[in-house]
């Protein structure tokens, strides 16, 4: 769908991302590593993702500035989807990445609640943002590239929102190990 460098974009970030690991520790604030991360995608990533996840890592670095407990946490990831829609103009329903980073961002919500656990949350997180970017399959696109395309040949998921779910899995994985 759009112009068909979803992935070769989610790539060519893996890859930075990589090289920068390699190359020197991040950094261990919350903060200081959601906008090192922004400023490596928005150089390396390139095309309209790599503008968005920049604007998402920027914003939600914003509230873990001074803390970095679970409920900051939920209010980093509003945080960069309110950018995202700020800026990039698209909503939930409009067939993107946002309408896995906000199911997402619904289940994270449980971590404002006391006695919150981030695994749990996170896989719930995860679980909600994959069925709503297989979601995505059925649904007209109203921003981004695919909007360009009739809808009659849209006949997969939005490669933004899959690719979207795959980052918060592997962020989950991560953890887990």
């Amino acid at each position: 769908a759009g112009d068909g460098d979803c992935g070769h974009t989610h790539a060519r970030a893996a890859r930075a991302i990589q090289e920068w690991v390699r190359a020197r520790p991040p950094p261990a604030a919350p903060a200081q590593l959601l906008s090192a991360l922004a400023d490596l995608l928005l150089e390396k990533m390139g095309g309209s993702s790599g503008v968005l996840y920049g604007l998402f890592l920027t914003a939600a670095a914003r509230p873990l500035l001074n803390r970095s407990d679970l409920p900051t946490w939920a209010d980093a990831m509003d945080a960069g989807i309110e950018a995202m829609q700020r800026y990039g103009g698209a909503a939930p329903g409009d067939r993107t990445m946002l309408d896995s980073l906000c199911a997402a961002a619904q289940a994270l919500h449980a971590l404002r609640s006391p006695g919150a656990e981030l695994l749990p949350a996170l896989a719930a997180a995860v679980q909600s943002a994959e069925a709503a970017a297989e979601a995505t399959r059925h649904m007209e696109a109203g921003a981004g590239r695919a909007s360009y395309i009739s809808s009659a040949q849209l006949l997969q998921p939005d490669p933004g929102a899959v690719a979207a779910a795959a980052v918060l899995r592997a962020v989950l994985e991560g953890l887990q190990s």
